[in-house]
């Protein structure tokens, strides 16, 4: 199985270029299924209906979030019926929404996901390791399902990798989000689990994190907030990874990393 997972999705300039682009790219490479992170998806913050519909519609199967993206209210009314919309799975229980899925493709494989979000400079939540092996405990790759990915959206590379490696054998895919830079670490773990720090972000790198660098670089100047942030409307990149699993096992034989568009070098899995 060939899945296509994608960086944190920024405002309206990443969004537009990777619903543009991904009918095409999924066709040509040959893509099973496709995750995006949409925690930035909506005006640089959080998510909305429209939105998820729009991502929905280009050909994402399932859209990840984080601390941002499932806590606009006009997202809450669909977090309990959008199986296709997860929020971070270690919020306590009773929090709108869910942190896992598992999803059927048109020649019946199963695909589960899975999402967490850090504590390292983080809001203190529940314990994301603790939900991880529960969820990796209740669902097996080569049982239950063909392939598992993780979504963990943390700040701390030591929190991504230690879950990587926590999670080595066990599931497909472990990838960070939430930073929004490209990590260069992609990899195949001892045991099969294929890891990549950060997938970085589908948004403008003429900017600081994806938003317009006027005020972010005013408030490392003068530690005054002025004005809000705002996405950068400038020319986007795609970014992400490709993996490729063994269905019988659900282990990752192969991992590409994605950049295409904008001002960054190309990286591309082969056809």
């Amino acid at each position: 199985m060939r899945i296509l997972f994608l960086g944190d999705v920024v405002g309206k300039s990443g969004r537009r270029f990777l619903v543009e682009t991904l009918p095409d790219f999924r066709r040509k490479y040959h893509v099973d299924f496709v995750i995006a992170n949409g925690d930035n998806a909506a005006h640089g913050f959080g998510l909305s209906p429209s939105v998820c519909h729009e991502l929905f519609g280009a050909g994402v199967d399932v859209i990840t979030s984080g601390n941002h993206g499932w806590v606009a209210k006009e997202i809450k009314p669909i977090l309990d019926t959008e199986n296709r919309l997860l929020r971070p799975a270690n919020y306590p229980t009773g929090t709108p929404g869910k942190g896992a899925g598992l999803y059927t493709l048109a020649d019946g494989r199963k695909v589960g996901v899975f999402h967490v979000q850090g504590r390292v400079y983080m809001e203190a939540i529940e314990n994301p390791f603790h939900a991880a092996k529960c969820w990796s405990d209740a669902v097996r790759l080569g049982r239950d399902v063909q392939a598992m990915v993780v979504d963990i959206h943390a700040e701390a590379t030591s929190e991504k990798m230690a879950m990587g490696q926590f999670l080595d054998g066990k599931v497909s895919l472990v990838v960070g989000t939430h930073t929004h830079i490209p990590t260069a670490d992609a990899q195949i773990l001892p045991k099969g689990t294929a890891y990549l720090t950060d997938a970085g972000m589908c948004g403008c790198f003429d900017s600081v994190i994806g938003m317009n660098k006027v005020e972010p670089v005013n408030r490392f100047i003068t530690n005054v907030a002025c004005e809000k942030y705002s996405p950068e409307k400038g020319v986007a990149t795609v970014c992400g990874v490709v993996v490729d699993t063994d269905d019988a096992t659900g282990l990752s034989k192969k991992i590409h990393m994605i950049r295409y568009g904008g001002n960054l070098q190309e990286s591309l899995p082969p056809v």
